[in-house]
């Protein structure tokens, strides 16, 4: 599986195929903020040089990270990094609602064993701003494994240089057997 997915379509339940729905958004957009979630493509053109996504005039940058054709996800400064945003396509890789997505300590997306290797690679992150190419075997809510691949990793940086967390994005991955 490459990750490219179609855009879901929503049944008479309110649910997705891939299990969204319109209060998994609210819930991820109202914890995260307007400001958070602008903060995620600001810093990726800040620290890239690159947009995160294609312009698009008809939708505003929350829709637009929320349906975009990758997996982007963030977490915070805490000692122990929270996640405070993941777009739809997230929680359908996570297997995750949104409840438990924005309330689960970003270390716990990795295997234990893989855990140390993934805070050595955060910490080169925070010392380089971005990392690109970034591969990894994470896990999600239900025990499920897969490999992420090609992803890019950077720094949350607003326009004065202050890190606010760090953000992720990757359309490839498959699972682990």
């Amino acid at each position: 599986m490459d990750g490219n997915t179609p855009s879901p379509s929503i049944t008479s339940s309110g649910l997705s195929a891939t299990g969204e729905s319109a209060h998994d958004r609210v819930i991820v957009e109202t914890h995260a903020g307007s400001e958070r979630i602008a903060l995620i493509a600001d810093s990726f053109r800040r620290v890239t040089g690159n947009t995160l996504l294609p312009p698009d005039g008809n939708l505003d940058p929350a829709s637009a990270i929320w349906r975009a054709p990758m997996v982007v996800l963030a977490h915070g400064t805490e000692a122990d990094p929270v996640f405070f945003y993941g777009n739809r396509l997230a929680l359908d890789l996570f297997e995750a609602s949104a409840d438990a997505f924005i309330n689960l300590p970003s270390r716990f997306s990795a295997e234990p064993m893989e855990r140390q290797e993934r805070a050595r690679f955060l910490a080169q992150v925070a010392d380089h701003n971005c990392i690109t190419d970034y591969s990894g075997i994470r896990i999600s809510q239900t025990g499920q494994r897969f490999r992420i691949e090609r992803a890019t990793v950077w720094n949350l940086l607003d326009a004065d240089g202050a890190i606010h967390g760090q953000a992720a994005c990757f359309d490839r991955w498959a699972p682990v057997t």
